[in-house]
Parts: C-alpha cells; sequence; structure tokens
C-alpha cells in the first residue's frame, strides 16, 4: 500500500516557476513508476510527465517539453516536478501517481496503470 500526497502548488504569473512535491508512505518505493497528470475545468486528465522506478527514464508531453522536469528521489521517497516558464494554459489540478508496471510508454501513458493517486494540488498561472 503506498499513500501519496502532493504539496507546491498555488498562484503564480505566466513566466514564473512552481515545484510540486509528492511525498510516498510505504515500501519499495523504487520499484513504482511515477506520473504526473493534470486535470483543467472541463477537460480529461492528462499525463505531462512519467519517470521510472529508477529515475533513469522520462516522458514530457510535448506542451511541457523543455519547461517541466521530472525527478524522484528514492531515499527520500519523494518525487518533484519542477515547472518553469509557466503559461495560463499549465493551469489545472496536478495529481502524482504510481504504479508497479514495466516502464513503456503504453503502460505509463495509461492512467488505469497507476494504482496510487495523490489528492491533487492546484497550480493556477495568472496572465
Amino acid at each position: 500500500q503506498v499513500q501519496l500526497v502532493e504539496s507546491g502548488g498555488g498562484l503564480v504569473q505566466a513566466g514564473g516557476s512552481l515545484r510540486l512535491s509528492c511525498a510516498a508512505s510505504g515500501r519499495f518505493f523504487s520499484t513504482y513508476a511515477m506520473g504526473w497528470f493534470r486535470q483543467a475545468p472541463g477537460k480529461e486528465r492528462e499525463l505531462v510527465a512519467a519517470i521510472s522506478g529508477r529515475g533513469d527514464r522520462t516522458y514530457y508531453a510535448d506542451s511541457v517539453k523543455g519547461r517541466f522536469t521530472s525527478t524522484r528521489d528514492n531515499a527520500g521517497n519523494t518525487g518533484n516536478l519542477q515547472m518553469n516558464s509557466l503559461k495560463p494554459e499549465d493551469t489545472a489540478v496536478y495529481f502524482c501517481a504510481a504504479g508497479q508496471f514495466i516502464y513503456t510508454a503504453p503502460n505509463y501513458r495509461t492512467k488505469d496503470r497507476y494504482d496510487y493517486w495523490g489528492q491533487g494540488t492546484q497550480v493556477t498561472v495568472s496572465s
């Protein structure tokens, strides 16, 4: 059983930065891939970044590539999403998620592959 607690959301002006953190409880954190999803009002939840259990492989959606960076500290059971050059269209509730699966695109792109989810944190980017 894994519990995920997010922090770090807030209000920022366009061009600013925020860093989201996801603290995980439970054992064997390094065996879980992590995903960062976001959901804007009236839209589906979408994957913005994923990172393998060992942290050696990452994926970014085209919309955030070059601006967002996903990292993890397995010793500290935490994952982070550094978000730079934020845009108003990045406004959404952001969720971290964890799942035990082979880290391949068909898997990390699929929401149902993630067994555990954080509570979500609001990110609002003003223009």
